[in-house]
């Protein structure tokens, strides 16, 4: 066997069937079509109906398989259909990647209700009743991975981010919470914890001199990550590579909960 086939064997996705989350969003699309290019069947799911059909034809374009499932994840009725839909149209789902999630920088002295409500609703709640979902099925095939993305804000904590951390904080003790419930029908369930991503959306704050300035200091390698930077750790998770890997927590944060860049000792 060749290098090429060797690693084809080890990481190709092909005859899996993916179903993600948050898939019309910056990080989301550039997953969806990573897994697709890697042999998956992907479905679709966000209410961001023209991101997904955006990729959704991309991936059809270059030969792949995929289906768009309009889904709003604070409503448990939605989520349900979802789910459905994915296994009506292709019969299972291999891997689940919750990749869903918001922000709204507030301090906890004024983040109000309504904040609170919507980032635990969608980083949280809908974390747990989506993997709840599928997981009825994967115990059936008594087989599936979950891929949680949470942050590394999970395990550090930067102001105006409390309840976003504390939802993703919530993220890390659900994925070891499943792991450790599920292992016995043979599901895994592992969350990547994203550094400083640079998106379209976050594009002030690394245009902003301070605040990039702060950040980088903070980061290792320099640089803020980009939703490309994810896709190895996603297709590791969600291949049968990572077999005998549940539970963890993975940064890929570019050497940032490592310590940031070091003094002058050169």
């Amino acid at each position: 066997m060749n290098v090429a086939d060797k690693l084809t064997s080890m990481f190709s996705l092909e005859g899996k069937v993916v179903l993600i989350t948050g898939a019309g969003g910056a990080i989301g699309s550039v997953l969806t079509k990573g897994m697709a290019d890697a042999g998956a069947s992907m479905v679709l799911a966000d209410v961001n109906d023209a991101g997904m059909k955006a990729v959704e034809d991309s991936i059809i374009a270059d030969g792949g398989q995929a289906i768009s499932v309009h889904t709003d994840l604070m409503s448990l009725d939605s989520i349900k259909s979802c789910v459905q839909q994915a296994i009506d149209h292709f019969g299972k789902i291999d891997v689940l990647v919750n990749c869903a999630g918001i922000n709204k920088r507030e301090g906890c002295l004024i983040a109000n209700e309504e904040s609170f409500d919507k980032i635990i609703g969608i980083n949280l709640k809908a974390v747990h009743f989506m993997s709840q979902e599928v997981a009825k099925h994967m115990v059936e095939a008594k087989s599936g991975s979950i891929i949680n993305i949470a942050s590394y804000n999970a395990v550090m904590m930067l102001g105006g981010c409390g309840i976003y951390g504390a939802s993703k904080s919530g993220v890390a003790a659900l994925t070891r919470a499943q792991a450790i419930e599920w292992a016995k029908y043979g599901i895994r369930s592992n969350a990547i914890l994203p550094g400083h991503i640079s998106t379209a959306l976050t594009a002030p704050l690394w245009n902003d001199p301070y605040r990039s300035k702060f950040l980088l200091d903070r980061i290792a390698m320099a640089r803020p990550g980009t939703p490309e930077d994810l896709l190895g750790m996603t297709i590791l998770l969600a291949s049968d590579a990572s077999s005998y890997m549940s539970g963890m927590m993975y940064p890929v944060d570019g050497g940032c909960l490592a310590g940031g860049q070091p003094w002058d000792i050169c």
